[in-house]
């Protein structure tokens, strides 16, 4: 159980006392995932709530189009028994995707009105994965930025191009909307949510719980590079990745790396393309900005300190690689991914 003192949520308005209802919007098809994931977060962070005697809790409700048992994309069912019509959204709205989201849109246009009925009467409005879709045939994503998952992020631009689609972040906001990569980031999102409304300790001690190895902060890449580096058939490169994230700190060059995989420096680049998809040098700077991102935002220390740390020259260089890379200086990075308001760690 955390022993810091856990933080009051913000006020229901209508109720005049901590209210933290959440409505999970799921239909035919939906992914099983992103509702059960969200309910598992919410229970979780109940449970911790009632130890410590704090009097707010998470009031979870599905709510669907024709309330019953609604079956999802892998043949599982769950029971929500609100119906669309009838729900009052409370505090939060979650909206969970399809895999078919083309017909998710097609048959359920009444979600697209409730989107754009309701969205500005909560005080958050998310979209998981490809639910991202109902908010932007709503209009409500119109001039602002979005993410999806990444195998549908260019359909999302094609379809609607006013819409700054992200592919890469794991969940982004503009102003009460939130939009998400989906399947495990929908617990990605939810634990920020418990973080915003009850603080950091809160948030990592349900992470734990959930047995969950990092807590992702929105602005982490979809493409963890921590990840595909399992991807390639041949040891050999595997190792190197290994080895690379274990030395970022070194000054590591291109003849290096050859040299410790016992390759010409042709050769390895060859070798290293074909089985990663990227070149080693262009690896190596994602690796370093990962390990910084994580370091920007779950530590303190200063940006010198985890420039260092991760092998770039200065940290002018890594301000610069960052401004390339996410279009923000590592100072804007950790101001705006940082998930609590008013405690997030100091340039």
């Amino acid at each position: 159980m955390p022993t810091a003192p856990i933080a009051s949520p913000p006020a229901d308005p209508q109720k005049g006392a901590p209210g933290l209802q959440v409505d999970i919007v799921i239909y035919p098809g939906f992914k099983i995932m992103e509702a059960v994931g969200p309910v598992n977060v919410f229970t979780a962070a109940n449970r911790y709530l009632a130890a410590a005697s704090h009097p707010a809790r998470y009031d979870v409700h599905l709510v669907t189009p024709h309330p019953g048992p609604v079956v999802s994309d892998c043949a599982l069912s769950l029971e929500a028994p609100v119906a669309l019509a009838d729900c009052r959204p409370g505090d939060t709205v979650i909206i969970a995707g399809a895999l078919d989201i083309e017909t998710a849109l097609a048959d359920n246009g009444q979600i697209v009105d409730w989107c754009r009925s309701t969205a500005a009467t909560v005080r958050r409005f998310a979209s998981l994965c490809t639910g991202t879709f109902f908010l932007a045939e709503a209009g409500l994503l119109t001039g602002g930025k979005a993410t999806t998952h990444w195998s549908v992020a260019a359909r999302l631009q094609q379809r609607y191009p006013e819409i700054r689609v992200n592919a890469d972040a794991i969940f982004l906001r503009e102003a009460n909307l939130y939009t998400s990569a989906g399947v495990t980031a929908a617990i990605d999102l939810a634990l920020a949510f418990v973080e915003q409304d009850f603080g950091r300790d809160l948030a990592l001690s349900v992470a734990r719980d959930m047995v969950i190895y990092l807590k992702r902060p929105g602005g982490q890449s979809q493409f963890s590079s921590f990840l595909t580096r399992e991807m390639p058939a041949r040891s050999g490169m595997a190792d190197i990745q290994t080895w690379i994230h274990a030395n970022l700190d070194r000054k590591l060059l291109t003849s290096d790396l050859a040299q410790r995989a016992g390759m010409s420096e042709r050769n390895f680049v060859r070798h290293f393309i074909r089985e990663v998809g990227q070149s080693p040098s262009d690896y190596l700077t994602d690796a370093r900005c990962e390990r910084a991102t994580t370091l920007l935002l779950e530590t303190s220390l200063p940006l010198k300190t985890i420039a260092h740390r991760v092998g770039f020259s200065s940290d002018d260089q890594m301000r610069k690689v960052f401004s390339r890379r996410f279009s923000l200086t590592p100072r804007e990075y950790r101001d705006r991914f940082t998930t609590s308001s008013g405690d997030g760690p100091p340039g």
